[in-house]
């Protein structure tokens, strides 16, 4: 560790070679002219010249070796109008030149076609980016989400209409790293799962690695999605608010002195709802309400230097009777803090240091016929990250960086006001990371790096390393392959009903933590001028899964190793992506083919033969899926949305029949045992849906620009199977359809002002 770190800070300060230093360089921040927010991803080239870079997600770039003279420079990002200035440059001059591009709007055809290809351009392998525009015009029950527009991505799957999990490539929720502002969250959902914490009027970047992704990022054996909050308006007031079924927003941000502040609240509007069903229905909640807050401040000190606190915050609670002397209540969220500090050391150093905390609390509580049950569990994780970006001539951007922190996890349980469990978990971890993005030549590129993680619980110590490749037949295809070693050194208790009974447990000594390899190749293409179309292809192995045993009746006394057992997996597949981003109809429609499968001991075993457990599939393993995503402006006010979903059905344990195997000796009722097939070797029906939305801009009165949503979810009322449920009592058992979703309309009010 101490050699690696000696090697990251000897590269981050390399000196300039004695030639470079006859050459001159820009660098400056790209931001949106009218707001001031950074933009990330943003193109800058030299014309006439093959140099060319891309801003951060700071919103930095830097353009190293220039020859000295007259050059052109051209700065583009979708939906701006292009930067154009010519500048001279003297011998050894380092100009700092900051961007502001004018946000413009589509009607422009050509425009439209040169952002697209830029925009492939910036497209790497396994990554995938949602604009916070596209989410809030997806049709989606109630609510807009961030969640609930990724899993329309290729590759990316949800179990079901009521949660709005991430499974991406074969794997769980909890093998995705979410991060907001730089900050680990835990458990990001809201109303049981229905639709994740992050509020869509306070998000500026959404950015989804799939697989295969660099060194910068660690922890997780499947993909990473990276979460930034707008930093504010920096030029003048301004505020947006919606008015919706089941939740509102308002949002509001302006300029400080040196810099900006953003503010966005969300609450549910459940309240008058549940008062009319309880007229009705006694199997209605008591109480039930959710909110979250977001927040930023932002200041510049000087150029070169940037600060900013981030927050977050975000509860759920729920008081339900669900019977005449049973209740529960429950009570969960999420907290986050992250204060950075970007800090220009030279024209081709940038680095980051953020300071962040996280805490996950959930509270759940029981009361059946006067006996209470209550769950404590809190997740406390502080650390210190730091990135730095070396850029010493326009063949290497060389990055590095440390992530230190203290991660504590408190579980306590009471049974009628006596401990039945408690367990505290204090582990340090921390990880150093090394990269180098080298261009040989126009046509080839190559991404090596080298992550070093460790985990004071068990005193693991991991390298991964991690490569990716790139060749350019043409400026029309763009060939890729990746590898990577990942480990993760925690694992996720899920429930399956109700995501705040979540717990997390780490590894220790005698639970080693899981690990596998990603194996990614693909190709990018553009086959007219407007459209692309991408294939990827992807193995991955799991292994040293770690989870606790469901077999064992008591787990009291036993040593923490004892209380887990351990399996393998697997998961492949094809994406196909294709999307038209000209005209007044545009979208894409993705198509992944996957399998995913999971070997635990005890599970599948021959019936016959004492033999080696098989291979199954988990319930989110779905062969065959397609999402349709349409938009197409009507006029200059209207516009409207079409989604739909084809999913294969979810895989289930099929029941085959119930016998009577013999009687309890101090009872005079029989025990009836349930016989069952393979685990998940049966499939529900196939899932489809087809949601529309239509939208209508205007004003409101003068003050601000005002629009109206309507959406029909399920427009044909297809009624998609949830689970089945058996009922025992009856001879022969009888089985129910539990659907998902009926036929919803929904409408919503944003008024911008």
């Amino acid at each position: 560790m101490k050699y690696l770190a000696a090697l990251v800070l000897a590269i981050s300060l390399l000196p300039l070679s004695a030639s470079s230093q006859q050459s001159a360089s820009i660098n400056g921040y790209i931001s949106n002219a009218e707001s001031g927010e950074t933009l990330i991803s943003a193109n800058v080239d030299i014309l006439d010249s093959r140099k060319g870079t891309s801003s951060n997600t700071s919103g930095y770039f830097a353009l190293t070796n220039i020859e000295p003279g007259t050059h052109t420079i051209v700065a583009t990002y979708i939906g701006f109008e292009r930067f154009k200035q010519e500048i001279t440059l003297e011998p050894g001059e380092k100009r700092r030149l900051d961007i502001e591009l004018k946000p413009e709007g589509y009607q422009l055809d050509e425009v439209v076609v040169e952002s697209q290809r830029e925009k492939e351009d910036q497209r790497n392998i396994g990554m995938a980016q949602v604009k916070t525009e596209m989410i809030k015009k997806i049709p989606t029950a109630f609510q807009a989400d961030v969640f609930r527009s990724l899993q329309l991505l290729p590759g990316v799957k949800a179990a079901s209409d009521f949660s709005s999990g991430l499974y991406i490539r074969g794997g769980s929720p909890d093998q995705t790293l979410i991060l907001l502002d730089r900050t680990t969250v835990y458990n990001p959902s809201h109303f049981f799962g229905f639709f994740s914490t992050f509020n869509p009027d306070a998000v500026k970047d959404v950015r989804l690695y799939k697989g295969g992704y660099p060194a910068k990022y660690g922890g997780r054996l499947g993909s990473v999605l990276t979460i930034y909050n707008k930093d504010g308006n920096r030029n003048e007031f301004a505020g947006s608010a919606t008015i919706g079924m089941l939740a509102s927003r308002v949002s509001i941000e302006g300029p400080i002195k040196n810099g900006s502040y953003m503010l966005a609240f969300r609450r549910s509007t459940l309240e008058p709802i549940l008062a009319i069903l309880q007229e009705s229905n006694e199997n209605i909640p008591e109480s039930f309400y959710f909110w979250d807050l977001n927040g930023k401040i932002n200041y510049d000190a000087n150029q070169n230097n940037k600060l900013s606190l981030a927050f977050y915050s975000g509860v759920d609670d729920l008081k339900f009777p669900f019977a005449e002397d049973a209740s529960v209540n429950l009570n969960y969220g999420n907290q986050t803090l992250s204060a950075n500090w970007t800090h220009i050391f030279s024209e081709n150093i940038f680095s980051n240091f953020t300071l962040t905390g996280s805490r996950y609390f959930n509270f759940p509580s029981f009361d059946i016929a006067s006996t209470p049950f209550e769950r404590n569990n809190n997740i406390y994780d502080f650390s210190l990250k730091g990135d730095i970006e070396y850029l010493p001539n326009n063949k290497h951007e060389i990055s590095s960086g440390f992530w230190i922190g203290n991660l504590t996890l408190k579980l306590r349980d009471e049974f009628d006001g006596q401990e039945t469990f408690s367990s505290r978990i204090q582990s340090q971890y921390g990880s150093l990371y090394l990269q180098d993005k080298w261009s040989i030549s126009d046509k080839w590129s190559i991404t090596p790096g080298l992550r070093l993680a460790t985990f004071s619980e068990g005193n693991y110590v991991r390298l991964e390393p991690r490569l990716s490749m790139e060749y350019r037949p043409s400026n029309r295809v763009r060939l890729q392959a990746a590898y990577g070693r990942y480990n993760q050194f925690l694992t996720l208790v899920s429930n399956e009903a109700f995501t705040g009974f979540d717990v997390w447990l780490t590894t220790d000594e005698g639970v080693p933590p899981a690990y596998g390899n990603q194996y990614v190749i693909g190709a990018k293409t553009i086959p007219w001028e407007g459209y692309g179309f991408d294939v990827e292809l992807y193995y991955r192995s799991m292994k040293n899964l770690f989870e606790p045993d469901p077999f064992l009746p008591d787990r009291a006394g036993l040593p923490y190793a004892e209380t887990f057992r351990f399996g393998k997996g697997y998961a492949y597949g094809a994406e196909l992506f294709f999307e038209r981003q000209i005209g007044d109809l545009t979208g894409f429609i993705g198509y992944n083919f996957s399998v995913t499968r999971r070997k635990f001991p005890d599970f599948n075993e021959p019936v016959l033969v004492n033999g080696p457990a098989r291979f199954y599939p988990p319930k989110y393993d779905r062969i065959h899926d397609l999402n349709v995503v349409l938009e197409y402006d009507i006029s200059r006010r209207w516009s409207s949305t079409l989604v739909f979903n084809y999913a294969t059905g979810q895989a289930f344990t099929q029941p085959l029949g119930r016998t009577t195997a013999f009687d309890f000796p101090t009872s005079s009722s029989n025990l009836d045992q349930l016989l069952v097939g393979r685990v998940n070797a049966s499939r529900l029906p196939p899932y489809h849906r087809l949601d529309i939305g239509v939208s209508r801009k205007g004003t409101f009165f003068g003050i601000g620009e005002a629009e109206w949503q309507f959406q029909l979810i399920n427009a044909y009322s297809r009624r998609n199977i949830w689970f089945y449920n058996y009922d025992l009592d009856k001879n022969p058992a009888q089985r129910e359809d539990i659907q998902l979703l009926p036929l919803l309309p929904t409408i919503s009010y944003t008024l911008d002002f």
